[in-house]
């Protein structure tokens, strides 16, 4: 008899509890549709006056004042300009970390809407136009409405949210540190320590209303190297007194694409290594003594990462040295790999299912960009998803890339955008119930 008294109250226990995660849903839909006209108006507002990065001053202003209107308990200065906001459950369970980051770009804007940037700023010695030209504008605001609608129910929430606003994504100035790397740095995973944390990145590329992902390696990996030839100079009518770093550059580089083509498993995994910036000379007529060559190097397994490395170097050492030049090479890395974890994401793809429908929902192919979300992957489970921001109809070869002048999004998927960074919270809350972090937050 006592089984059955006791079967029937789990039973009792667990219809109550799906009855009320699926009220918390019905309002989650209900309030992040009422919020769309306000999260537009942010995020037009960031558009219009962008901000470079570690220099987002009034857009850390504006976000951490709407935080506190919420209630929420507000953290500023972290990682220089960066907002972390913790709103407190009424209920015990685990802590999830919610992402979006601020900054914006030294691109001139081409895009003839009302709110057009026409900011200016400086960026590396140089006064440049500033423009929002990768959607982090629309990052911040779908946030800022996910916050207003998680600080609503506060008292239904099983567990503890962290609502990180992150500098300085697109890379700090020359001879700073910023962006996630300095926010983990600074413990911004810690006190209370963070299960799980999620992301999302508007798509210029992708259809509104869809959701694109994929499990483990997402997005790669960002290496910047630097390649300095030293030769000897010569005039240019007698190149046979020299040693040309031009000329030997130019084998360098072609020397440095077959490591891809020949060296790289590219049917496992993708790779490039690309030259974008080449200095040497002063005149026509002089060959010169010296040539820096800058590159950015892109993979999305640490192994062929490693590879690629050690052969730059064996490559560019040796080229040199046959012309009888003199070759340095550094590498440094600047990001990780945007590694989804597999078994979070499996675990939480039915709930962009649910929000988006399955139909709209897409396994994706992992990308060559790089995005320093990364970093706070390293240190716990992480699902980085991409929200789709392209006028319906529209082609991917109609409209433009990001980091370009003419980027534009499609402002009619807000509203999905809260919706799933909300349910995320809501269902990873669900799972992992009464799991209690002590103050420490170790």
């Amino acid at each position: 008899m006592k089984k059955i008294v006791l079967s029937g109250a789990l039973l009792l226990g667990a219809f109550m509890s799906f009855a009320q995660t699926v009220a918390l849903k019905a309002k989650v839909a209900q309030k992040a549709q009422s919020l769309e006209s306000k999260v537009v108006t942010w995020r037009r507002d960031f558009h219009q006056n962008p901000e470079l990065s570690n220099r987002e001053f009034k857009t850390s202003e504006k976000v951490a004042a709407h935080l506190r209107s919420l209630g929420i308990e507000v953290q500023t200065g972290v990682a220089k300009t960066g907002v972390v906001g913790i709103l407190k459950g009424g209920k015990p369970g685990p802590v999830i970390a919610l992402r979006a980051d601020m900054d914006a770009l030294p691109v001139k804007e081409r895009v003839d809407i009302p709110f057009a940037s026409k900011a200016m700023g400086e960026y590396n010695g140089q006064s440049v136009s500033v423009m929002h030209a990768c959607g982090h504008d629309s990052h911040v605001a779908i946030l800022m409405g996910t916050a207003e609608i998680l600080a609503s129910m506060k008292s239904e929430l099983k567990g503890t949210v962290k609502f990180i606003f992150q500098p300085a994504e697109e890379g700090a100035p020359e001879g700073e540190e910023g962006g996630a790397g300095l926010m983990v740095k600074e413990g911004v995973l810690e006190n209370p320590k963070v299960d799980a944390i999620f992301g999302l990145h508007i798509s210029a590329q992708a259809p509104v209303g869809t959701i694109r992902y994929r499990p483990k390696g997402t997005m790669a990996a960002s290496d910047w190297f630097k390649i300095k030839l030293k030769g000897k100079q010569a005039h240019g009518a007698t190149p046979w007194q020299g040693i040309d770093p031009i000329v030997t550059a130019s084998q360098i580089v072609m020397g440095l694409q077959t490591i891809v083509s020949r060296n790289a498993p590219l049917t496992e995994s993708a790779a490039v290594v690309t030259v974008g910036q080449i200095n040497a000379g002063v005149r026509s007529n002089i060959i010169p003594e010296e040539l820096n060559m800058n590159g950015t190097i892109r993979t999305l397994d640490t192994q062929v990462q490693d590879m690629i490395h050690a052969r730059m170097k064996q490559v560019a050492t040796n080229i040199a040295e046959s012309a009888g030049a003199i070759a340095e090479v550094s590498i440094t890395k600047m990001c990780p790999v945007t590694y989804n974890d597999p078994s979070l994401t499996e675990k939480m793809v039915p709930t962009l299912e649910a929000v988006a429908g399955k139909e709209n929902v897409f396994l994706t192919s992992a990308a060559t960009g790089a995005e320093d979300f990364a970093f706070y992957q390293e240190k716990v489970p992480g699902l980085f998803f991409f929200l789709g921001g392209a006028p319906k109809g529209k082609k991917e070869s109609e409209t433009a890339s990001h980091h370009t002048p003419d980027f534009y999004i499609d402002e009619g998927g807000f509203v999905l955008g809260m919706k799933a960074m909300t349910n995320l919270t809501l269902d990873y809350m669900e799972m992992n119930a009464g799991k209690v972090v002590n103050a420490t937050g170790k």
